[in-house]
């Protein structure tokens, strides 16, 4: 038995000489011939990563690196029973075994790159095969937890908990209990499961490619609990919903998220996050209970550069009809880059349908600035929707001006009215946080 820690009457061992497992192998068995010096009372802690190898959990991906993270995401979504949380790409959700983690436990390290990990489907069951496959092979009695990594609210860095566990007490309550001062301890429990999970990762590492520990010495008795007694339900987590003052700070902060972005990196855009945005600015108010505003995703980037070059043309015309130099109008045009560069280009457009007819040039004008000032609201919320999505865009005016160039060269309605573009991806550089709200000097009347 080697690379071992000792700490008191604690040891910690890690497995070494364990093969590469695939859909099928006996776990038992590999364990058994690599840990002969297993004993009676030993904790043998597993990687959650090689039951789900030895269990078909492992699903083939595509080779490309964006394929295959499309496949992760839509592997992450099935595995959920509930999103509770989104921050950018990363996903918080509850999971088929009603654990609360990123990504729903779908991982695609330390596998194949043509491969993703599932989480076991029933890690309690899978400690428990584990345990008795050990006991018929060897002759002794273990505890065996299966393990997964995750983070902890309002902590940095992550850590091993327990997602399957059989044979030893996964909670010690000290309930009732007195401490060395004398104070009576009311409900004080300690996750001894999750304590050791964290002490095998000690010697397991996440780039050794040591799946297996063993801990020795730990006092303790099988109550039959298992890892799903230390999950916590949804309903009874107390910041499930939020604190009032976290949500009032969030509806106060979302709007001073959004900066007018306009250099981006050439990482891709998340449609889904794309999609997420625009159907929150679709909620935006409209006159008559209408829906006039539509967006349009220029996917086809072939598509996109005929349009901007048609629409430089036409700036250039403009340009040249108000007498400004070549050279200077060469110059102007150069500003529409961002365009052509932006990872993803939104055209937000407005349709007047169900707008009223009035006989006078008054109401009409009204109402024709009504529905204008209802396609302002919803790029205002595309704009936020964004930025809460920790994506960087900016407006740009440019269709407004060549409006029939624009619906020409994307072959759309001849009642499609041009609204500007919006620029889309992630910032080069990150926001340092919300700003500060204007001055209310010159922006406040107050009658």
């Amino acid at each position: 038995m080697t690379d071992h820690a000792a700490a008191g009457d604690l040891q910690l061992f890690a497995v070494r000489g364990l093969p590469e497992f695939r859909d099928g192998d006996d776990l038992a068995a590999a364990l058994a011939e690599a840990a002969p010096w297993l004993a009676d009372g030993d904790v043998v802690v597993v990687t959650s990563k090689i039951v789900s190898k030895v269990e078909g959990r492992m699903v083939t991906a595509p080779a490309d690196p964006e394929q295959r993270d499309t496949l992760r995401r839509q592997l992450v979504l099935s595995e959920a029973t509930e999103v509770l949380a989104r921050k950018g790409r990363t996903l918080i959700t509850q999971n088929k075994l009603g654990i609360v983690q990123a990504a729903s436990g779908v991982d695609a390290s330390n596998v194949p790159q043509d491969q993703i990990g599932l989480l076991p489907e029933d890690p309690d069951a899978s400690a428990e095969r584990l345990r008795a496959g050990l006991a018929e092979l060897l002759g002794i009695r273990v505890a065996v937890l299966v393990t997964d990594t995750m983070g902890r609210a309002w902590r940095m860095g992550q850590t091993d908990v327990a997602i399957g566990a059989a044979g030893t007490s996964v909670l010690h309550g000290y309930a009732g209990a007195v401490d060395a001062q004398g104070n009576e301890l009311a409900v004080t429990e300690i996750a001894v499961a999750d304590e050791i999970a964290a002490a095998g990762d000690l010697v397991k590492g996440k780039l050794g490619s040591t799946p297996v520990a063993v801990l020795r010495g730990l006092p303790g008795e099988d109550d039959g609990s298992t890892a799903r007694d230390l999950v916590r339900t949804v309903d009874e987590d107390l910041f499930y919903l939020g604190t009032e003052e976290a949500l009032d700070r969030g509806r106060r902060e979302a709007v001073l998220l959004r900066r007018s972005v306009r250099e981006f990196t050439a990482d891709p855009v998340d449609p889904e996050a794309l999609r997420r945005a625009v159907g929150t600015a679709l909620t935006a108010p409209a006159p008559h209970h209408t829906r006039p505003v539509r967006f349009v995703r220029l996917r086809d980037r072939p598509l996109r550069t005929k349009l901007l070059d048609a629409m430089r043309t036409a700036w250039l015309e403009d340009l040249r009809a108000d007498g400004m130099s070549e050279q200077a109008a060469q110059r102007r045009t150069e500003r529409g880059g961002l365009l052509y560069a932006a990872p993803e280009v939104l055209l937000p457009f407005l349709v007047l349908d169900g707008a009223h007819d009035y006989p006078d040039a008054r109401r009409s004008a009204a109402e024709r600035t009504m529905f204008t000032v209802a396609g302002g609201a919803a790029v205002q919320g595309l704009l936020v929707a964004l930025a809460t999505e920790e994506l960087g865009s900016c407006w740009v005016s440019s269709t407004l001006f060549c409006p029939d160039v624009v619906r020409t060269e994307l072959d759309l309605p001849a009642n499609w009215e041009p609204l500007g573009a919006v620029a889309v991806g992630h910032p080069v550089q990150a926001a340092s946080g919300p700003r500060e709200p204007r001055d209310l000097a010159d922006g406040l009347v107050e009658l």
